[in-house]
């Protein structure tokens, strides 16, 4: 049975809600990051770069057990290894989820962390910083919002391409922002928020 290690930021709710879409049998193991415990030293010879999530499988490729950090190769990986669509076999529609799983992951969410920090969880107040990535966030849901405008899912069908980004949208942009200037991407987060795995993702741990 796999085994995730989560808390609950935004990469947390990424792989919590691929563990929930893969439809495979998991178990969730708290790793409470308030109380540092992700510097455990057994924590950290399953995320060297001591963050969260971290999965680990004991029936992995080959049979062998695997550890596995960084949500997007996690939400690749449940992708490959559900089989079901999250993560497609088609060479050509593996480059449109790569390209949106990459950008969730390494742009998207980065800069969406900088927004949360000087927002929400920086003790001083930097006017300065504050302004600049409200900007930078408004701009990344413009982007959103255009690609939405033509199509229903971020690559095709429903994939890891949009759990990368969904958590981020949830947070800040429902939270923070409104979504109202981006109807486009109201609809899609709308859409996801009433899948029974995304709720499940979001519920009790």
């Amino acid at each position: 049975m796999l085994v995730l290690y989560f808390w609950t930021t935004d990469n947390g709710y990424k792989a919590r809600m691929g563990a929930e879409e893969s439809g495979l049998p998991y178990v969730i193991r708290a790793v409470n990051i308030r109380a540092r415990e992700q510097f455990a030293p057994d924590y950290l010879k399953i995320s060297p770069g001591h963050k969260i999530p971290a999965l680990v499988d004991p029936d992995g490729p080959g049979g062998g057990r695997i550890t596995l950090c960084e949500s997007g190769a996690i939400l690749k990986y449940l992708g490959e290894k559900a089989g079901n669509g999250l993560y497609p076999e088609a060479p050509a529609a593996r480059v449109k989820v790569d390209q949106w799983l990459f950008y969730g992951s390494a742009t998207f969410t980065t800069l969406a962390q900088q927004f949360g920090f000087f927002t929400r969880r920086n003790p001083e107040d930097v006017p300065q910083a504050r302004k600049h990535y409200t900007s930078v966030l408004k701009d990344m849901l413009g982007t959103l919002n255009t690609h939405l405008a033509d199509n229903e899912y971020f690559a095709g069908p429903y994939s890891v391409a949009d759990i990368s980004i969904y958590p981020d949208v949830h947070l800040h942009g429902v939270n923070d922002i409104g979504l109202g200037d981006y109807p486009h991407v109201k609809r899609w987060h709308d859409a996801i928020e009433a899948r029974p795995a995304v709720q499940r993702a979001w519920g009790p741990h």
